[in-house]
């Protein structure tokens, strides 16, 4: 889901279950304009093959990430006014990755090419279409931008056509940025009167509830949004975040284990889906700790740490792996 806040207590977790495989393999890649060469935010990836059926958005710098195992792959991209494409690529063995270069070319046409998921609508007025345009190049900006400029685009490119799918749904996600959750879940709950199968739109809903503590409501819509999307790392470790709110929340063991476990599934799937997911390697190490894994723990922790060395949980988490390690050598002695 773009740009969605990632939140975490430092604190317990679960009970032992098997960990998932770490895959090997990984499609990479990157997509930039033809016409500037600026890298293209917010880009819909689409990875579909042997393995895993996934999308992604591509980050601020252009940049996309599956993880996969050796199969026959089809990733395509796809970005309203803008041409899809599509690249293949077989992966024989274990040791195999593979790397693609997108070059986005406008549809000067105006029109949806054949086959593809382009556009939504083809009935998007130009005036519409220019104004979404305008918030999409302010945010891609390799800076943040300014996105309550975007947001003023986004609006005008509703009013002018409320059916705006891609529109609706990047405002929804730009007033998440903002912080301004109501707005943001009214958004989100008109992107999805739009298109009830929208599951980028079930996943942000589902961070929202999160954050206006609405577990069981969040629950439900990452449910419904998995089902429609199981490849979604984003989902599996939202809906992980979710179960770990109500076991922290339980005020019994037995009653707060349930969660727990569902939670140690859930974020074991994302990181099967991607290995170097940050918030995944925090969340398992939170999970690990609450049944006194700590070395187990202490692992996950220093994966994070690797990983977002100045991430925003990165200072509480170096201070625990101090205090476990103190632990550990002190029963060692």
């Amino acid at each position: 889901m773009s740009r969605l806040i990632v939140s975490h207590l430092i604190a317990s977790a679960f009970l032992a279950v098997c960990v998932c495989p770490v895959l090997a393999q990984q499609i990479t890649g990157q997509v930039r304009y033809v016409d500037t060469g600026q890298a293209a935010f917010n880009v819909i990836v689409k990875c579909d093959g042997t393995g895993v059926r996934s999308e992604v958005f591509t980050d601020r710098s252009g940049n996309f990430r599956f993880s996969v195992t050796p199969g026959h792959y089809t990733v395509s991209i796809h970005m309203p006014g803008y041409i899809a494409e599509e690249r293949s690529v077989d992966l024989v063995d274990n040791n195999s990755s593979e790397y693609f270069f997108f070059r986005l070319k406008p549809d000067r046409a105006g029109t949806k090419p054949p086959d593809s998921n382009l556009t939504t609508d083809p009935n998007v007025p130009p005036a519409a279409q220019k104004e979404f345009e305008k918030a999409q190049a302010i945010l891609s900006d390799s800076k943040k931008g300014d996105i309550e400029e975007s947001v003023r685009h986004l609006e005008k490119a509703l009013e002018i056509y409320p059916k705006f799918l891609e529109a609706q749904l990047r405002l929804g996600t730009a007033y998440m940025d903002l912080e301004e959750w109501d707005k943001a879940e009214q958004s989100l709950r008109k992107t999805l009167e739009i298109d009830p199968k929208a599951a980028n739109a079930l996943f942000a809903l589902g961070e929202i509830y999160l954050q206006k503590k609405k577990d069981e409501d969040a629950e439900k819509v990452l449910l419904q949004g998995l089902q429609l999307a199981e490849g979604s790392y984003q989902g599996h470790l939202t809906l992980g975040r979710a179960y770990w709110e109500m076991a922290t929340k339980a005020k019994e063991d037995v009653k707060a284990r349930p969660f727990l476990e569902k939670a140690y599934d859930q974020v074991n799937q994302a990181l099967t889906l991607k290995p170097d997911l940050a918030g995944g390697h925090l969340l398992k190490g939170n999970l690990l700790l609450k049944v006194r894994r700590a070395k187990d723990a202490q692992t996950e922790f220093e994966e994070y740490l690797r990983l977002e060395p100045n991430g925003q949980f990165a200072q509480q988490t170096r201070v625990i792996v101090e205090k476990i390690k103190k632990v550990l050598e002190s029963q060692s002695k």
